[in-house]
């Protein structure tokens, strides 16, 4: 595993659609805890549970993790891995810092790992990932955020922008957007540090406001899209998918 490198799991209680979410029980294990066991999986270095509540830190070192407790006032997972970086590594010995989200029990460990090839290019300062959409109803659902972006190399996009709209129009290609990021942890610095942006609140789309400060984002397209678990029958489907793991 890299010295270098740190992936933080941002978790909290509060959800409007499903209180405790981090805590639900899939196949016997809180969602969490598949959530932290994935990341581990993924082998590219320590992983870490940043949270706002006990009982979320107590699950996952019940499993043989590390979690830390953060503010219960951040805005963001952003803001929350933010302040759990300078906790869990005080020496700055980490320069790239992945977030993973604590709602994704379906996602591929690979599929972490991925989210680190657009680092290569110095240029890069932001990494995350992307399917093709397949559903031809996904394609204008907004809840479903599109990419768009230019292609840099095969199964890598130059993201140009993040849309709740049917983006691009015309022929071709759809691109599901998954939130899961690969920071420069210098990009994460500047990042935290940023107002919101126009675009950012008109869309509620958060990356979009490192786009509007000429931030560089890079995209790695994967095979799939994972499960987010945000709704009870969210929940259910992954517990399906996982079959009782």
């Amino acid at each position: 595993m890299a010295d270098d490198l740190l992936i933080l799991i941002p978790a909290r209680m509060a959800s409007t659609r499903l209180p405790g979410k981090p805590l639900a029980d899939i196949g016997g294990q809180p969602m969490i805890v598949h959530v932290w066991r994935r990341a581990c999986e993924a082998g590219i270095g320590p992983v870490v549970v940043a949270t706002d509540a006990g009982a979320i830190a107590v699950a996952v070192e019940k499993a043989g993790g590390r979690a830390l407790l953060t503010r219960s006032d951040h805005a963001s997972g952003s803001d929350r891995i933010f302040e759990a970086l300078d906790l869990v590594d005080p020496k700055r010995l980490a320069k790239v810092v992945v977030n993973v989200q604590g709602d994704l029990p379906t996602l591929p460990p690979g599929d972490i790992k991925a989210a680190l090839g657009p680092l290569e290019d110095p240029d890069v300062d932001i990494a995350t990932l992307a399917a093709e959409i397949k559903k031809p109803q996904e394609r204008d659902n907004p809840n479903v955020v599109k990419v768009v972006g230019s292609a840099v190399a095969p199964r890598r996009l130059r993201a140009l922008y993040f849309t709740r709209a049917t983006a691009p129009s015309g022929d071709g290609p759809l691109h599901h957007h998954i939130g899961l990021y690969a920071y420069r942890r210098k990009a994460l610095e500047r990042f935290v540090k940023l107002p919101p942006s126009p675009l950012e609140q008109r869309e509620r789309l958060e990356q979009l406001r490192a786009l509007e400060a000429g931030m560089r984002i890079d995209v790695a397209i994967v095979d799939s899209v994972p499960l987010g678990v945000d709704t009870p029958e969210d929940l259910e489907a992954a517990r399906i998918a996982l079959g009782g793991r």
